[in-house]
């Protein structure tokens, strides 16, 4: 294939296009927002070097002279996505401004659902990548503790913010594909699940739901996941036992 290395390298590294010739046509920038609006429409899986080629009205096989694989295009796709984060000057505080960080994560994720598929430690040193890596750092250096461990936190919660999303992302693409509604699906289940745990064979589950038998509030729960991350990390003053 046309442009295809023989040795591993990152995409970051290359010229915006090899080969001689006229001015290339477009950017990789051009590029990147092509696959990102056809993702956005059509799912991942939409996504070629045909397909885009043709959303750029460009021949498949000279694309190639921009970007050399698939992968590639994943990367710029990412990247892409990631140039969407605001990066605010920080305030001091850092556990409210790494909340802040992963609210605004789960939104663009939201906004680009093909991103959880494409997050990756592979593509996490494209150019958008490294400066939002760099801003979380800024936003955390109050907190004391080594470099090393501030970088595990931005991994920790970027990823447990991914898997939360995953599980919204895919819940309402089921809700989508059912034949009936999503409130006759829940009343049935939970009708079901109420006559298992009312067979007394599920002491500790049935005293769970009489603590707390209402609604679950997805927004509390992913509030509380966050602070539960960043407590592991929390080097303040904790309560004695008892």
């Amino acid at each position: 294939m046309a442009g295809r290395a023989a040795v591993p390298e990152v995409i970051w590294a290359r010229p915006e296009r090899t080969g001689r010739g006229p001015k290339p046509a477009f950017t990789r920038a051009d590029i990147a927002a092509a696959a990102v609006r056809i993702a956005d429409a059509q799912g991942l899986d939409a996504v070629s070097m045909r397909h885009v080629a043709a959303e750029l009205g460009c021949g498949t096989m000279s694309l190639y002279n921009y970007v050399p694989r698939k992968e590639d295009l994943y990367e710029l796709m990412v990247d892409a996505a990631s140039g969407e984060h605001e990066l605010w000057e920080p305030t001091g505080d850092w556990r409210a401004d790494m909340l802040h960080v992963a609210h605004q994560t789960r939104e663009l994720m939201h906004r680009h659902p093909w991103m959880p598929r494409l997050m990756s430690g592979v593509y996490g040193f494209s150019p958008n990548a490294l400066r939002y890596l760099e801003h979380c750092l800024a936003c955390l250096d109050p907190l004391d503790a080594p470099s090393g461990t501030k970088v595990e936190l931005i991994a920790m919660l970027n990823g447990c913010v991914t898997v939360y999303v995953s599980n919204e992302l895919a819940t309402a693409e089921r809700a989508r594909s059912l034949p009936w509604s999503q409130e006759q699906e829940t009343a049935v289940r939970i009708a079901y699940l109420g006559s298992q745990v009312a067979s007394g064979a599920y002491p500790r589950l049935a005293a769970s739901f009489m603590e707390d038998a209402g609604p679950i509030d997805l927004e509390a729960v992913f509030q509380r996941m966050l602070g539960r991350v960043l407590d592991g990390f929390d080097p303040g003053p904790r309560p004695g036992p008892g």
